[in-house]
């Protein structure tokens, strides 16, 4: 260890610290409404029962694990071993009671995922271990457990696998078609997913701080003091808030392609939960358990996402989501605020010659 407190291998030296443990707890208590309401609509998708049966059947997982097993190292009390007191320590918080293994991949680019049919494996890359400091990184074994628990790794492989497929097949039309309605799908399942992992990190490091500093480090790289956690978040803001319909479209756009939502908006995303009374609740001790999961009821569940959904439209500054609340709510002039919206037709000057309100004037007592 250096004189200044880090190690030498640049991972900062933390003293332990006692955290809180939650025996028992049910992955519904950190699940994202979105994540669950994602969920069930992909299993409703026309032809995705087939194709997941079908693939549980044929994808080589035991090929998958000889892979990591062979090409990566594997972190054990010989290797890796304070990446190995983190995983057992995060299984330990979550009551996860069998432990994945863990492999750490010779990759620069950032990155960790959960993946597995039969049994979950977790897989971290050098450039995140290389990036990340020690509470940083309990965030993110964290999330990875809590994919574990919930039971993503599945559908994750096999979006894994269908993207793969989705590119050896682009030359047949219908089939390339088919199998991107499923991989699409997938990715919007698995963007909530994250939203979902991310608080399952933040119960186990029990570091809001330090969970933010590692989404910056995910989007800015190793430049913590060049960095500002109240400016970062304040990006979630501007991205969501400006702009115009166009701006909205684009945005839609723009994450479709991704299996992760933006950086800025998970950060916002979790802030906004650490700060709710159902996080407050969970660290009182008050959570669902694993032992009620059988009772849990479906249409509750949709209850609640729906809910959410409605909350997170009615409150959203996005211009497309206020648009929606507006015609939710019967307002007037949606045909104009919507040539607005994109930026035409904003002159004053009327079309048959009469007189025309500004373009800011309600109309019809609107």
């Amino acid at each position: 260890m250096s004189d200044d407190g880090h190690q030498q291998d640049g991972h900062e030296h933390v003293p332990s610290r006692q955290r809180r443990r939650f025996p028992g707890i049910s992955s519904r208590a950190y699940e994202h409404p979105a994540d669950r309401s994602a969920l069930v609509a992909l299993r409703k998708l026309s032809g995705f029962d087939t194709v997941f049966k079908a693939l549980s059947g044929l994808l080589p997982e035991r090929s998958l694990r000889l892979l990591f097993l062979s090409d990566s190292v594997r972190v054990s009390d010989q290797q890796f071993t304070h990446l190995n007191d983190m995983l057992r320590d995060a299984c330990y918080i979550l009551d996860l009671e069998k432990v994945p293994p863990m492999y750490v991949n010779q990759d620069p680019q950032p990155n960790a995922m959960c993946i597995g049919l039969d049994e979950p494996i977790i897989v971290v890359t050098t450039g995140l271990v290389e990036l990340l400091d020690e509470e940083e990184m309990r965030a993110v074994i964290g999330h990875e457990v809590g994919h574990a628990l919930s039971g993503h790794s599945v559908y994750r492989t096999i979006l894994l696998f269908l993207t793969n497929l989705a590119i050896r097949v682009a030359w047949i039309p219908l089939g390339n078609v088919a199998i991107m309605a499923i991989v699409t799908a997938l990715r919007e399942w698995f963007r909530k997913s994250e939203l979902s992992a991310d608080r399952a990190g933040l119960l186990v490091g029990q570091d809001l701080q330090a969970s933010m500093r590692g989404l910056m480090k995910i989007a800015g790289g190793n430049h913590l003091h060049e960095m500002n956690v109240d400016a970062f978040l304040k990006q979630a803001e501007e991205y969501e808030a400006g702009g115009d319909l166009r701006d909205s479209v684009l945005k839609i756009l723009n994450v479709l392609p991704r299996s992760h939502p933006f950086t800025t908006v998970r950060a916002a995303e979790l802030k906004k939960w650490a700060e709710s009374r159902d996080y407050q609740r969970i660290m009182d001790g008050h959570y669902p358990r694993r032992s009620e999961d059988k009772d849990t009821s479906v249409t509750d569940s949709f209850r609640e996402s729906a809910s959410h959904y409605a909350s997170h439209v009615k409150s959203s500054k996005d211009p497309l989501m206020k648009l929606v609340t507006d015609i939710a709510g019967g307002a007037g002039d949606l045909g104009g605020r919507v040539r607005r919206g994109f930026g035409g037709f904003t002159s004053s000057t009327p079309r048959d010659g009469g007189d025309a309100p500004p373009a800011d004037t309600p109309r019809d007592g609107s």
